[in-house]
């Protein structure tokens, strides 16, 4: 009998990018996750299943990038890209062997071969179909797609809870969409969390619920969360029968750290627990699996052998160099040799595999047999964008692990049914961030975003109350107003990313993002400008029609998602 559980959990997002530039920034960054990380990722778990390894492992699709991957028009850019990338390899074997430079010609022949199996493997092995093949595996039980909320925003420091519901209403139904089924399990963005509070409003005192009341109202079972959330929180009772110990509402929001917290007492992220009620439960991640990848000092991806990300060739773009040492800089770097970087591969699979067993077994041991849940959760985008090796790194971890006596692959969801949770924890407000708390997405260089989001939160809740009914109805408006409705839900979820601030408070992208941002807002409100004017002019939905072309996610929303929610003060 194997002593514990094992889950790779794989949070796959990008922001909205479809006709929103191309390179540096925009559909390129679709193009480049597509082709050295998602179509990388899917060959490795394929190789796996026509290898008849029973594999398991769960992998979050976020709505914005599903949307995006199922999208015609992205995927012919997508192939665009591909040839380019195929004849700027090819270009570098010609210019590469006139001057007489053998191993780098290697290298271009190399990426060649490459792209075009990515290629390949794109047109014919997946139909030219990524949310399809993904979907495959999930149906054969090998995998489970999670979803979130439908344009990642981040939650917790949206002011209204009809914004809230509507980012997780129409992410669930856009998953239902794309994968025929309901979603058993969320990625909350940024893994961002807020418990209940009580606020004052202008008509009086009320209350704003947790993020795990929203979830239920999604017949959603679980969310996962960062280390310290669930080594934080604060035990409110045992979950017996349904009945939990007598608790309180939380009188404040606060933020971590933690130190302000009294010390927990057996907080382990080796088990789920229920959220301030036996409906939801919570996964955290495991800080010590998580580390041997993302560790500046010991994590894999910094090996010497392995490919340099930053250094990229001045005329093709082609990254040929390899890590070489800390601090050597990108001048100085040496070049990439894929047999070697390979034989590192394999030592850091059988390593982290080796690993996974020694923490499944001592916490078995620990706990008097007890079986754990080892929940590894990382980026997707690490594996092969940013750490090229990382999809096969994750093949040899997954047959590794296939074959352990020791541990037993799973999916969140399949552990948490056959060992539900047993205690219930009252969770901190906190993300995976800096510092665990909101800094990342509201600093001194964010700050001024959210007044304008809030106000379009507010706007959005009184386009519902004008139309609050479906159109041709008394109240509903003309199909021309409910079109125009739809459209300006739209751009108030993309307006809500949470990679604007993101970008901006890291500085990869700061102007893109901040007009990217704006432009979005210019959208929403000539849209919500002209559905609250006394009447519905032909220049406005002309413009709205101009909108819908470059914004045109999630066909079918209903925009009365966002109808307003607040009981009394709001």
């Amino acid at each position: 009998m194997k002593q514990g559980g094992f889950t790779f959990v794989l949070h796959s997002h990008l922001p909205y990018a479809r006709r929103a530039g191309r390179w540096p920034h925009g559909e390129e960054w679709l193009h480049e996750a597509a082709s050295e990380t998602y179509v990388p990722i899917l060959n490795a778990l394929y190789d796996l299943r026509d290898e008849r390894v029973p594999f398991r492992l769960t992998i979050g699709l976020t709505p914005v990038l599903t949307e995006q991957l199922a999208d015609t028009l992205v995927m012919e850019h997508f192939l665009e890209y591909l040839s380019g990338k195929v004849a700027a390899a090819q270009s570098d074997i010609e210019r590469f062997a006139q001057i007489g430079d053998g191993h780098m010609k290697y290298l271009a022949e190399w990426y060649a071969d490459w792209y075009l199996k990515v290629q390949s493997t794109f047109l014919n092995r997946f139909k030219r179909d990524i949310i399809g093949a993904f979907k495959l595996l999930q149906d054969e039980g090998y995998i489970e797609i999670i979803t979130s909320a439908a344009t990642h925003g981040y939650l917790p420091l949206l002011a209204r809870d009809s914004s809230i519901s509507g980012q997780l209403q129409v992410g669930r139904h856009s998953y239902v969409n794309h994968f025929g089924r309901q979603p058993r399990a969320v990625w909350l963005p940024e893994c961002a969390y807020r418990p209940a509070y009580w606020v004052d409003g202008p008509n009086g005192h009320y209350r704003k619920p947790g993020i795990e009341e929203f979830l239920a109202e999604n017949d959603e079972k679980l969310f996962f969360t960062e280390t310290h959330a669930i080594e934080g929180g604060r035990p409110v009772g045992k979950a017996t029968g349904g009945v939990v110990g007598p608790y309180g509402a939380i009188p404040q929001r606060y933020v971590v750290p933690i130190p302000d917290y009294e010390e927990p007492t057996n907080r382990t992220t080796y088990e789920a627990y229920y959220v301030r009620t036996p409906a939801i439960a919570a996964m955290g991640r495991n800080d010590r699996s998580g580390m041997q990848v993302w560790s500046a000092d010991h994590g894999y991806p910094g090996d010497f052998n392995y490919r340099e990300f930053h250094r990229k060739d001045g005329i093709s773009g082609m990254q040929y160099w390899k890590v070489t040492d800390v601090g050597v800089d990108l001048g100085h770097k040496q070049p990439y040799d894929p047999y070697w970087a390979q034989q590192r591969v394999t030592e850091h699979a059988n390593h982290f595999s080796r690993l996974i067993e020694e923490l499944v077994a001592s916490y078995a041991r620990d706990n008097d047999g007890k079986p754990g849940i080892v929940v590894s959760a990382y980026d997707t985008e690490l594996f092969g964008h940013w750490w090229f090796e990382g999809p096969d790194w994750l093949k040899q971890v997954l047959h590794n692990l296939a074959e352990s006596d020791v541990v037993e692959q799973t999916t969140a969801s399949d552990w948490l049914e056959q060992h539900p949770p047993t205690e219930v924890l009252d969770l901190p407000e906190s993300s995976w961030g800096q510092a665990g708390n909101h800094f990342t997405w509201k600093n001194a260089d964010t700050e001024w975003m959210w007044p304008i989001i809030h106000a379009a939160e507010q706007r959005m809740e009184e386009l519902v109350a004008r139309f609050p009914l479906p159109a041709g109805e008394a109240g509903g408006g003309s199909a021309d107003h409910h079109f125009m409705l739809q459209q300006a839900a739209r751009e108030l979820l993309l307006l809500e990313s949470s990679d604007w601030p993101f970008l901006v408070t890291t500085g990869q992208a700061r102007e893109y993002a901040t007009n990217r941002f704006n432009d979005h807002v210019g959208r929403f409100n000539d849209l919500a400008d002209a559905l609250l004017a006394p009447n519905l002019t032909h220049e406005a939905l002309q413009r709205c029609r101009e909108y819908y072309e470059r914004d045109n996610l999630f066909p079918d929303i209903d925009y009365t998602v966002f109808k307003k929610r607040e009981q009394i003060g709001g």
